[in-house]
């Protein structure tokens, strides 16, 4: 294969990685908490198939991860007592076998023993690390803003909200949940805000990932065209000297 034939189809690799990119964004358009990604992409020089007397290296695109935009996704009201949504920066924390995770999906609910877990069973922590307790034969429980969850007037706990200097600290670990697997310490979110009885939609437009899936399906497409043209050219080329000689 040629040099333009090899460049193409790195490029066409990416492009298949952000159609998947891409289109997980849009079939997740509408769970809860969760962040539109982007494919993040660099070039990389390499040596050429053929030089030809040429100096400079070929140019090669490379897959070097995914973004994830962490803008506030709108708020939309359930009116469940038991829903939270965090307006502004920051990540609920709750625990789980392997650790502490963070998530913005505030749907919570009470297991059998009165904890306030997550859909997925996880409990969620409240200062310090506690669990947070509710008597499920009591009703008026509220939240106020800065997290304090009380029932009948007295106080339970408070749900504790963190915020990341770096974002880029955070991995996805499914189900919404992120996991911190650097060094970075965590520190209260101090400016957020919790309101009850909403949850924060997807941050995801579905006109602009449509429009991004039919763009990177004609590049995929153009590409595909690229390496065809150049693997002809190659094939016409040897039957001339064949030809020849």
């Amino acid at each position: 294969m040629e040099n333009a034939g090899y460049i193409a189809l790195s490029r066409q690799m990416t492009l298949r990685r952000e159609l998947d990119v891409a289109a997980n964004n849009l079939a997740n358009a509408d769970s809860v908490g969760f962040k539109v990604e982007q494919l993040m992409v660099e070039t990389e020089e390499g040596d050429r198939a053929r030089n030809f007397g040429v100096s400079h290296p070929a140019r090669f695109v490379l897959d070097s991860g995914v973004g994830r935009d962490f803008g506030q996704g709108t708020l939309r009201q359930t009116g469940a007592v038991l829903d939270f949504a965090v307006e502004g920066d920051g990540f609920f924390k709750v625990g789980g076998p392997e650790g502490e995770r963070y998530t913005r999906d505030g749907r919570f609910t009470l297991d059998a023993t009165g904890r306030l877990v997550t859909a997925q069973g996880l409990p969620v922590l409240g200062e310090g690390g506690a669990e947070i307790l509710v008597d499920p034969e009591k009703p008026d429980i509220s939240v106020s803003a800065d997290g304090v969850i009380s029932q009948d007037g007295e106080r339970l706990g408070r749900l504790e909200v963190v915020r990341f200097d770096a974002l880029g600290a955070l991995s996805k670990d499914g189900d919404g949940l992120y996991a911190n697997r650097s060094n970075a310490t965590p520190e209260p979110a101090a400016d957020a805000r919790v309101r009850q009885g909403m949850v924060e939609e997807s941050n995801v437009q579905p006109i602009i990932e449509i429009t991004n899936l039919i763009e990177i399906s004609r590049a995929y497409e153009r590409m595909a065209k690229i390496i065809e043209q150049t693997n002809d050219l190659s094939r016409r080329s040897v039957e001339r000297l064949g030809r020849v000689s």
